[in-house]
């Protein structure tokens, strides 16, 4: 096993001396550094230092300094700070800039020794828990996707079909259907599973951001570029990446992914050799992309190296018969407490969440189960727990796709009368008098039409809004 490479940091030399003679005689290689500027040149030139051990008060920077450009400058150096002034103050500002603990000076030789094993102890327990945590986190990532309607069933033979190749995959759909969790499916059931899956949130980065993300950086290539970074390109290889809204990237990043997709090869930021990588990409958009061709806001070419296979995740509106089994997979998810038994549901709150239009989709659904669960306390759930969030009266209510689902008459005139109700009390501030005036009805009897329409919990959503909870996958 190489030996941990510790740089000690201190302008003093006896005590240079003195450390490094104790860390050698441990099994430890030793640099030394006399002052702050010292140590950031010798942590800027790319050798790989496992532990900073550093004297608060230095030459030209101190300690504090340092913690500050190591932060700044993205270097991702442990720290144990060694100090005379073993304060309170000096220790939380520390531990706040990233030190991982501090020495007090005088201390004792076994002290140092002890402090030092104890901080690897606890890296490799770190990155243990790490990679446990990947492993239970990709371990069934089939079995988080739930229904069993037509076209959730054609989505899993396409799946099938598809994971053992190396095809490119653009997945479509609305934002909350489940888009990232079919591409850790795929990856999951590929024959790269063992290597990474690198996801990109291209809708979070801006341009600049984006194009050293994915390809990496020369040290030096743009000014806060103080080391070679490799980008996610190169973290995925032999394994897939998930380029997650990649209809929101810019057509200068579109041409360099276009390079990538023929010749499987790119150049880093500031670099002009060219590295070859072996990843297969997954896409995902919530866009039309052959609108946004037409448009002139995504590349053609780029558009039928993506378009290989396409799977279509379907809006829930479009899968009501998936609900009963969603509800039960989040019920049994999100528990009251742990070990509790998952809460139950009774067919009326079925009834309502079939009756809903779910815009938010399958995360709308995750979250006001989680929610229902919280205020039933984990015990029953009725319509009374569920806070949906009110649809638009102005959204106009497929009459065809009701039919053909099989909403009756009689439901559709209520979700109507539900929806105008909440509209007026939304424009009324909650105000039940002027609602029932505006919607031309005595204020008892809109308060009749209320309950028999369980809009209370509603309305308390339409008054002030409520949060939506945990986030589930794009």
């Amino acid at each position: 096993m190489t030996k941990r490479h510790i740089l000690i940091a201190d302008d003093d030399a006896s005590i240079r001396a003195l450390l490094r003679s104790l860390l050698e005689g441990d099994g430890y290689r030793v640099s030394e550094a006399r002052t702050g500027g010292e140590v950031i040149n010798l942590l800027s030139d790319g050798k790989p230092v496992d532990l900073l051990l550093m004297d608060l008060r230095m030459p030209e920077l101190s300690g504090m300094d340092i913690l500050q450009r190591i932060t700044d400058q993205g270097l991702g150096v442990p720290v144990i700070l060694m100090t005379a002034f073993g304060t309170a103050n000096i220790a939380i500002k520390a531990i706040q800039l990233g030190a991982h603990d501090y020495i007090t000076k005088p201390f004792e030789i076994e002290d140092v020794l002890v402090t030092i094993r104890r901080f690897f102890e606890y890296q490799e327990l770190t990155a243990e828990v790490r990679a446990l945590r990947t492993q239970v986190g990709a371990r069934d990532p089939t079995e988080r996707i739930v229904g069993r309607s037509s076209c959730m069933l054609e989505i899993y033979k396409t799946i099938g079909k598809v994971a053992r190749t190396d095809a490119t995959v653009l997945i479509m759909g609305e934002t909350g259907t489940g888009k990232e969790l079919v591409a850790e499916t795929i990856h999951f059931n590929s024959l790269r599973r063992t290597a990474p899956l690198v996801k990109v949130a291209c809708a979070s980065l801006p341009e600049t951001l984006l194009e050293s993300e994915l390809f990496g950086h020369e040290k030096g290539s743009f000014t806060s570029a103080y080391t070679q970074r490799k980008g996610r390109f190169e973290l995925a290889n032999k394994g897939t990446i998930f380029l997650d809204e990649i209809g929101e990237m810019s057509l200068g990043t579109q041409k360099k992914l276009l390079r990538v997709l023929q010749e499987r090869e790119f150049e880093r930021v500031g670099g002009n050799v060219p590295i070859k990588v072996d990843t297969r990409v997954v896409a995902a958009t919530n866009k039309n992309l052959l609108e946004e061709v037409e448009a002139g806001r995504f590349r053609a070419d780029l558009y039928y190296r993506l378009n290989v296979i396409t799977i279509h995740m379907p809006p829930l509106r479009e899968r009501k018969d998936d609900i009963p089994f969603l509800v039960e997979h989040f019920l049994d998810k999100h528990r009251f407490a742990p070990g509790a038994p998952p809460a139950k549901i009774t067919d009326e709150a079925i009834e309502l969440l079939m009756r809903h239009d779910w815009p938010g989709n399958v995360r709308e659904l995750e979250n006001t189960i989680e929610r229902a669960v919280v205020l039933a306390q984990g015990g029953v759930i009725t319509g009374r727990h569920l806070l949906l969030t009110p649809v638009s009266t102005n959204r106009i209510i497929d009459v065809g796709d009701r039919v053909r689902n099989g909403v009756t008459l009689e439901a559709t005139i209520a979700d109507v009368e539900r929806l105008m109700i909440l509209e007026a009390l939304r424009q009324h501030g909650g105000d039940r008098s002027a609602a029932a005036h505006a919607l031309g009805l005595p204020r008892r009897q809109l308060l009749a039409r209320m309950r028999d329409l369980n809009i209370e919990p509603a309305l308390e959503t339409a008054a002030a809004p409520v949060g939506t909870g945990a986030s589930a996958p794009s």
